[in-house]
């Protein structure tokens, strides 16, 4: 219904105001600088050949330029001598998880892989009195203070069940 009622209004004397901006003036639009028209090279025909013209003069200048550069001598590299030193990163094997091929195989020194983030939080957390934080830095190759920022604000999630008793009283 609504549709009907728009569509009338909008074609309600659609041809009277049709007219009406069709006959309208146009606005006239702004004088263009005189240096920016093009018609000005086709009157003038000796402007055109002086672009086209060679300068015999301005040529044999170019020619006579003569461009020289070096490169600064490169040194060859011997194989003794100083050598920079290269960060050797020593890695160790990673506590394999269960997902196998997955997993990572080498761990730098002082890092630990998820798998083992996981392993060594709920080791603490279901016997932490063998799992104590001096074990696991020594386990793991880490630092005793990473450890035991690690044990303290990192808790794995732990899945409760509730008794029927409770389920119906909740």
């Amino acid at each position: 219904m609504g549709g009907r009622l728009t569509r009338v209004f909008r074609s309600f004397n659609v041809e009277s105001r049709a007219r009406r901006e069709i006959s309208k003036e146009k606005p006239t639009p702004a004088p263009r600088h005189p240096t920016a028209r093009l018609d000005q090279l086709a009157d003038h025909p000796e402007i055109q050949e002086e672009i086209y013209r060679k300068d015999d003069r301005l040529l044999t200048l170019l020619k006579d330029v003569y461009v020289e550069s070096r490169d600064p001598p490169g040194r060859v590299k011997d194989g003794g001598g100083e050598r920079l030193p290269c960060k050797q990163q020593e890695k160790r094997l990673a506590k394999l998880g269960h997902l196998g091929d997955l997993d990572v195989k080498k761990v730098p020194k002082g890092k630990i892989s998820t798998v083992e983030a996981l392993t060594l939080l709920s080791n603490h957390k279901l016997h932490p009195e063998i799992w104590t934080a001096e074990k696991i830095a020594v386990e793991y190759s880490l630092e005793l203070k990473e450890v035991s920022s690690l044990l303290e604000f990192f808790i794995p999630f732990a899945v409760k069940e509730f008794p029927k008793e409770t389920r119906k009283a909740i």
